[in-house]
């Protein structure tokens, strides 16, 4: 009996520890978005975390009849990211970015991390 227990115990240990590495720790995707930083903040209570907003060009909306701009929701772990990030508020800038099926406490709101920043450009206006 007692080796049954141990069994199933270390079979629900396993699975529980398989979902939450799929879950929080597989990177679902890669990929570049570019546009212009609108904000870029170090927010947080108990987990002090980077969080910043792209706001891309074009336009979109989920109700009919309204206008709402491409917004990126990101948060950054890298400190050398942070500080190019922090300097470059109102820039174009293009932002390399995994992302994860669920986001955890330290390492930001959004399930999208930005791992390194390609290029930084004064916006062009026309």
């Amino acid at each position: 009996m007692g080796r049954f227990l141990f069994t199933v115990i270390a079979v629900v240990v396993l699975l529980i520890a398989g979902v939450v590495g799929y879950r929080y720790y597989f990177v679902f995707g890669r990929g570049v978005k570019a546009g212009e930083l609108n904000y870029f903040v170090e927010k947080g209570y108990v987990f002090k975390t980077y969080e910043g907003r792209l706001i891309q060009s074009g336009y979109r909306s989920r109700q009919p009849g309204a206008l709402q701009s491409n917004e990126f929701r990101f948060s950054v772990t890298n400190d050398r990211v942070a500080e190019q990030l922090m300097r470059s508020s109102g820039k174009f800038v293009e932002l390399h970015y995994k992302e994860y099926l669920g986001a955890l406490p330290w390492r930001g709101f959004s399930n999208f991390i930005v791992d390194s920043v390609l290029s930084i450009k004064d916006p062009v206006y026309q």
